[in-house]
């Protein structure tokens, strides 16, 4: 861990018991409070991933998904808006570098804001795009200067497909004050995020603003833009992670304080079954930590090789991701549960941190439905070598042609 991720991990434990006693101001703001936001931009929170050439940090990827998890597991809402805040840094390099230099030409600490869900569509009018559309979850959008979405294309009145027939999708981005924020965060869980719909109706959009997420090619040099989307799933991991340690740091701290329930012989502390339980549920989320930090250190190493941006990497980590996110809510449900009725007041950091995590675990990078993705591409792997021993197994009982491989 280098100097710089140490200090800012300092930091973060000093700013801990400001963010821990506002939890409920936070909540009802439904956003972070602005001198909160001020405070994370001073340790650098969302500069990490913006590069040296423009006054960033530039930190490596682990180091960068270390503070993260330090932050959500204080508050959940904090954690977020650091995951989305500083992950923009590293959508930006795909921009046109005219269009980078504008975003950081005030300094590195530019915020980032947006939705990747292809909620609008881009009509191209000669060398301009006219641009409609309405993205939910926009978070940290109040605060932001610059914020994205994605789009559909398209070009006389029809969509444009690639060549596989698929819509093509691009990102664009604008600064804050050409778009509209709608109040519509009302939820159950990350009530601090101030993850509005944003909306952008009739705009006309220079074509330099756009940017290619799936093949674009990154301005400013670094391993860490080569391969945006195969960093996405990773990103969320550290984020469930660090509430579910949150969660169970909780009830360690509730049990441990001598705290009996209603109907029990015996204190927490004492009781077996708690011992039992307690033990299962660490050695699960021992068990995230271990394939999370193997993931990070898997797609760093080929992040560094120049060799990330490939679909089964994209899958791979897609896949550690929502196992993570799954394990992580297991976990948190689990503290929730043994903590017993105390849990269900406004005042325990725990039924706050369950509906954060539940709510984080329905964002489509880590939901359970992209399981599907992975189980095409292990079938797809594994049928010629299942084809080729049922060959073998064929020829040795019917004497056909030892080692022929079935094409079906």
């Amino acid at each position: 861990m280098t100097k710089t991720t140490q200090s800012m991990l300092a930091e973060v434990r000093k700013l801990a018991p400001d963010i821990v006693s506002r939890a409920a101001e936070i909540e009802a703001l439904r956003q972070l409070p602005s001198d909160l936001v001020e405070a994370l931009r001073a340790i650098g929170i969302f500069r990490m991933f913006v590069p040296r050439s423009h006054g960033g940090l530039e930190l490596d990827l682990p180091s960068a998904l270390e503070i993260i998890r330090a932050l959500a597991k204080i508050d959940g809402s904090v954690g977020w808006n650091a995951m989305i805040g500083s992950g923009g840094g590293i959508f930006a390099p795909l921009l046109p570098r005219e269009i980078y230099d504008r975003i950081y030409e005030n300094g590195p600490d530019t915020i980032i804001a947006g939705s990747t869900q292809p909620a609008g569509t881009a009509e191209k009018e000669g060398d301009h795009w006219r641009v409609d559309g309405r993205w939910p979850f926009a978070s940290g959008c109040v605060h932001a200067e610059w914020m994205l979405a994605l789009c559909k294309m398209a070009e006389g009145g029809k969509p444009l497909l690639n060549d596989r027939g698929v819509a093509v999708v691009r990102g664009f981005i604008l600064p804050a004050h050409n778009w509209e924020i709608e109040d519509t965060w009302h939820v159950a869980g990350l009530k601090g995020t101030g993850s509005h719909h944003i909306k952008i109706r009739n705009a006309v959009v220079p074509a330099a603003h756009f940017f290619d997420l799936e093949a674009g090619v990154p301005c400013v040099p670094s391993p860490l833009y080569e391969a945006v989307r195969q960093f996405l799933p990773l990103l969320h991991a550290a984020f469930d992670i660090g509430v579910a340690e949150g969660a169970l740091d909780d009830l360690i701290e509730l049990a441990g304080s001598g705290h009996q329930q209603q109907r029990t012989a015996r204190p927490m502390r004492d009781s077996e079954a708690f011992q039992f339980e307690l033990g299962r549920v660490s050695a699960e989320l021992r068990a995230a930590r271990a394939f999370f930090q193997a993931q990070v250190e898997s797609h760093w190493r080929h992040a560094l090789a120049g060799t990330l941006k490939d679909d089964t990497l994209l899958i791979e980590g897609t896949q550690a991701g929502i196992w993570i996110a799954s394990t992580c809510v297991r976990v948190v449900d689990a503290c929730f549960a043994l903590a017993g009725g105390i849990a269900v007041y406004d005042s325990s950091p725990l039924q706050r941190r369950l509906r954060d995590l539940h709510v984080a675990a329905q964002h489509a990078t880590v939901h359970q439905r992209q399981y599907a993705a992975a189980g095409q591409a292990v079938f797809t792997q594994a049928r010629p070598q299942v084809e080729y021993r049922r060959a073998n197994g064929a020829s040795r009982r019917d004497g056909g042609g030892v080692g022929q491989l079935v094409e079906k």
